[in-house]
């Protein structure tokens, strides 16, 4: 091939990024996708290309001169991850070389992909469903082989499939129950009620269930946010500071000292926790320490777990100090500090009607390793098969599992009370909420937040 005039377009767009990470490296790839990709590809490789076989070429940049030499690969369509026909280039991983591939590809009439339009194309067309989608983000974003494992999975089908399988179930509960509003002057028991209100208990089960694995992903992916509460002068900051394993908290006697919020990172077999000091909750104080209670009092409203630091000495007041301020919170896990200072135990630790206190000294150490693996637990569980079998989630999802299960529930009411209208509503409802999941129901504006968070090239 000779010719370097531009390639005209007919149809969607080709389009053209690459697709290896910043910076330079031992090889990067430039990817396009689109209707012109075979030919654009061969006229910058200047030969043909044969269908998923590796060729050896040299770029050419339209004045004859070599921008670089390396591989080309083509994946006609539907068989390639957009559906759409897809060339990769891969050539040395400068950073200018690669941008001159992009540039001489932009020449011949492709354009630059936007973030994420690569996998928005393998979702347009059907390649990929929703959730799919966002688990390629998830796996590269994957800090560890645990959060990769189950971005892996969630690629793989495994959180859609169940979600589908749910969605298919909710979907015959509502075709039996309008088919049974055809016949109002019969009971729902003589149309098969009973049998429908089994089917919808056990959707119920399989959604909890579900709702409870997508929330461990859910924290796997985004970690867990802990928030650090008690009263003044518990030892929270030095607790901060034992955990992180630095002095990132000021610590003194004097109460009150904490005045603002103060965020800390670790890592939990896997799980990012962010660790936040507050300032210590009690009635009065000065304008700047009531600030301080106020902002604390807002990081719990949004904590996944509060870690509720008491003086062993009075574990009893230092709880029905922050009681009613934690009471909304899902995780808590009552921390016995200055564990030192207290003669041996003589029996179990009361819990304050929380369960399982923890009695640790942050100046010692004294147990801080009970308290890390109590975190393990309450964060991931800590069994084989948790780990094993858990896939990656985002908030949008267990969001959507929560209005299914909200609209599952009411279906149930709706049917004990026969308001078969009613309760095929909140089935539909139900549903849709699954579909927006997988991407099946969806929202234009919502699909481009998503695809717009991700990597260009990917």
């Amino acid at each position: 091939m000779t010719s370097s005039a531009p390639v005209a377009r007919s149809g969607p767009e080709t389009i053209v990024a690459v697709a290896t990470a910043a910076g330079a490296g031992g090889v990067g790839i430039v990817r396009l996708s689109g209707p012109r990709s075979l030919a654009i590809a061969e006229n910058l490789c200047r030969r043909r290309l044969r269908p998923r076989h590796a060729h050896h070429v040299r770029f050419d940049d339209g004045n004859g001169e070599t921008i670089d030499d390396g591989i080309a690969l083509s994946f006609p369509a539907p068989r390639s991850f957009t559906g759409e026909d897809v060339v990769e280039l891969q050539a040395h991983g400068s950073p200018v070389v690669l941008q001159q591939l992009v540039a001489r590809a932009c020449a011949l009439g492709a354009r630059p992909a936007r973030p994420g339009e690569f996998s928005e194309r393998a979702f347009l067309n059907d390649r990929l469903d929703l959730a799919q989608a966002e688990a390629i983000a998830d796996l590269i974003a994957a800090s560890d082989a645990r959060a990769a494992r189950a971005a892996r999975r969630a690629l793989d089908g495994v959180f859609s499939q169940r979600v589908d399988a749910l969605a298919e179930s909710l979907s015959g509960l509502r075709v039996h129950v309008e088919a049974a509003i055809d016949f109002a002057d019969e009971s729902l028991d003589t149309l098969g009620g009973e049998a429908v209100k089994l089917r919808l208990a056990q959707a119920q089960a399989d959604l909890a269930q579900l709702l409870v694995e997508a929330e461990r992903g859910r924290k796997l992916r985004d970690g867990l946010h802990a928030v650090i509460v008690g009263p003044p002068n518990a030892g929270k900051s030095s607790l901060l500071n034992a955990l992180s394993g630095s002095d990132r908290a000021i610590v003194t006697d004097v109460p009150g000292t904490t005045r603002d919020v103060l965020r800390e990172s670790m890592r939990l077999d896997g799980l990012e926790l962010t660790l936040v000091d507050t300032a210590g909750l009690r009635e009065g104080g000065d304008a700047i320490e009531r600030e301080g209670m106020r902002r604390a009092r807002a990081e719990l409203q949004a904590a996944d777990l509060a870690l509720v630091v008491v003086d062993a000495r009075d574990p009893a007041v230092g709880l029905a100090a922050v009681e009613a301020d934690i009471a909304a919170v899902p995780l808590r896990l009552l921390i016995h500090n200055k564990s030192d200072l207290l003669a041996p135990p003589a029996g179990d630790i009361g819990d304050g009607g929380i369960g399982g206190a923890v009695r640790v000294s942050a100046v010692s150490g004294q147990g801080l390793e009970t308290l890390h693996q109590r975190l393990r637990g309450l964060a991931m569980g800590n069994t084989e098969e948790a780990s094993a079998g858990e896939f990656s989630a985002r908030g949008r999802h267990v969001e959507a599992l929560r209005r299914a299960q909200a609209h599952a529930e009411a279906a149930n009411g709706e049917l004990r009370h026969e308001m078969l209208e009613l309760a095929a509503e909140e089935l539909r409802l139900a549903h849709e909420a699954l579909g927006e999941i997988t991407g099946k129901i969806s929202a234009d504006d919502m699909l481009g937040r998503i695809f717009s968070s991700f990597c260009i090239g990917k």
